[in-house]
């Protein structure tokens, strides 16, 4: 049987977020393989109440660990690296990055109690790890983190060039460019480019990317402008964005303050590795408090609304000792992720209630996008010349219209979500198989299935709240058994104007009045009955049909 050339994605195809790519290449079915990024995604209150995080969920390469040769992170965005920790037991490969996102990924497993010694660290293009039958480069590439890297992946059938998240930047104000002197030699080298891999977050984008260089004088315009104390709060991982808004303070004559232990182990790990250098002073958040407030920059953790971060504690009032005043200002440079729409407005609502001035990126003045707008996915098109196009990195929109777009150029496009294997041995892409996938989630420090049926009965509780039933069957003296009812959740009246609990009460006890020894005797079934008797009861009262657990105790006679 003839070797051949897969692609398998099981996370960030059809969805932004959780990123988990396999390729293989060797007899159908026991192919070798290599694992391109190990993310996260974040649970919300509507879907996942309660779930930390959100990861592919690994069965099938676990129950392939031993044809593994190698694990590649791109970047240390937590959409790309954040599951490694959590996982690479799992997973089992040594895992391949270069110094920055390997500094990051060495604390993933470090709080996690796993071997940092699995992680190796690499220089970019020409420097090539050997992984089974792929050869493996590194090539720099700009995104709105250091050191972002594609991949190109050569094979016995062809080259593969995996993107992973860019943007065509020549001037990224911290790490990297773009060089297109060095992707023309990356498409022209041997039998060229047979697939291309590509990031299709902006394909609606319709105009040009823009620089992170030229945020500088805008920021800078705006920090002049204001009179009080100013916050501004973007990913900590945009080390860019974080250099240019603390020149911006200092050239303001105002001291910066950084907060949110996020931010500090960025820009600590940024200077540490020597991609972030210049960086301005800092002082602590005690400093900041005893300093006038047209003196001191903010720049805080909390973009995304997350609960706990600096900024969501800076609406709710005060967080170390600073509390923000009417007449501040407060800038978002960052685009809300879709989903996280409802948290943010409400961290916004809560500054403008304490009178804060607050500004967003909506008008493009104070933010820019880390990844490819339409043209540039196009110039890229026309610079590798692929012979096949699988968009990934978006939802399935995103995929389709990217699909569009190459197939529109001639290129072989086809759309893959997670879970679909594609054979890409010849010139046109096919799905091969429908491999089993799904999720796994960090629920508190325990990962669970998303099937298990956690997050669903939570939901559950949430909706229509719980009741708590203790029978106690005394066999001795009492034939008639007693219940107490305990609820949680639900309203203490009903349409009786009576306590719920007490309803329920007195229907249980005409109930087990009248119930025979056969069903007193029958734990299952006296349970099932209790239930149902609940659920009917609270359903009349309040119109809620709660979770019920039931607890029967029989004292011995």
């Amino acid at each position: 049987m003839s070797d051949r050339l897969i692609y398998l994605p099981l996370g960030g195809a059809g969805e932004i977020g959780m990123n988990a790519y396999v390729y293989g290449y060797g007899e159908p079915g026991r192919e070798r393989l290599i694992v391109v990024d190990l993310g996260v995604t974040f649970g919300d209150m509507d879907t996942t109440p309660g779930i930390d995080l959100i990861m592919a969920d690994t069965a099938w390469l676990t129950a392939n660990k031993d044809r593994i040769d190698a694990i590649f992170i791109t970047h240390a965005h937590e959409d790309h690296v954040g599951a490694l920790g959590l996982l690479w037991d799992r997973v089992g490969a040594p895992i391949h990055c270069r110094k920055f996102t390997g500094a990051l990924a060495r604390m993933k497993m470090e709080e996690r109690g796993q071997p940092t010694d699995a992680i190796h660290i690499h220089e970019p293009r020409p420097d090539s790890i050997e992984a089974g039958p792929f050869k493996v480069q590194f090539v720099p590439i700009s995104h709105s983190i250091p050191e972002s890297s594609a991949l190109i992946i050569d094979t016995p059938a062809g080259r593969i060039v995996h993107t992973g998240d860019f943007k065509l930047d020549g001037t990224p104000v911290v790490g990297e460019p773009f060089d297109p002197i060095l992707w023309h030699e990356i498409a022209n080298e041997g039998a060229g480019v047979k697939v291309l891999t590509c990031d299709s977050t902006n394909v609606f984008s319709l105009h040009p990317g823009r620089s992170e260089a030229v945020l500088a004088n805008p920021i800078l315009d705006f920090v002049m402008a204001q009179p009080n104390m100013v916050v501004a709060t973007t990913f900590a991982s945009n080390v860019a964005r974080l250099k240019t808004l603390a020149e911006a303070a200092i050239a303001a004559d105002r001291k910066v303050c950084l907060l949110g232990r996020a931010m500090r182990k960025m820009v600590t790990t940024a200077q540490e590795t020597g991609i972030l250098t210049r960086f301005p002073k800092t002082i602590s958040p005690e400093e900041a408090a005893d300093l006038p407030r047209n003196k001191v920059m903010l720049i805080a953790t909390g973009s995304q609304g997350e609960r706990r971060a600096a900024t969501a504690q800076l609406a709710r009032g005060t967080y170390l000792g600073l509390r923000l005043k009417d007449g501040d200002s407060f800038l978002f440079s960052s685009r809300t992720i879709p989903g996280n729409e409802r948290s943010v407005i409400r961290i916004q609502n809560q500054f403008s209630y304490l009178g804060v001035n607050v500004f967003d990126p909506d008008d493009g003045m104070y933010h820019v996008s880390g990844h490819a707008n339409r043209p540039d996915l196009e110039a890229v098109h026309d610079l590798l010349k692929p012979k096949i196009l699988i968009p990934m990195h978006g939802e399935h929109m995103h995929l389709r219209e990217h699909a569009k777009l190459g197939a529109a150029k001639g290129i072989a496009s086809i759309i893959a979500t997670n879970g679909q294997m594609v054979d890409i041995t010849g010139d046109q892409p096919r799905h091969a198989e429908e491999i089993e996938h799904g999720r796994i989630y960090l629920d508190g420090s325990v990962l669970i299935g998303a099937m298990d049926g956690v997050v669903r009965d939570r939901i559950r509780m949430a909706l229509n709240g719980t009741a708590m039933v203790s029978v106690i069957v005394d066999e001795s003296d009492n034939p008639f058994p007693d219940a107490w009812v305990e609820l949680m959740g639900l309203p203490e009246k009903g349409r009786s104007n009576t306590p719920v609990a007490q309803q329920i009460e007195a229907e249980l006890a005409e109930f087990l009045e009248r119930a025979d020894a056969k069903t007193v005797a029958d734990d299952q079934k006296l349970e099932e009955a209790v239930k149902k008797i609940t659920r009917q009861v609270a359903m009349e009262e309040v119109g809620k049909k709660p979770e019920v657990t039931a607890i029967i105790s029989r004292l011995a006679p």
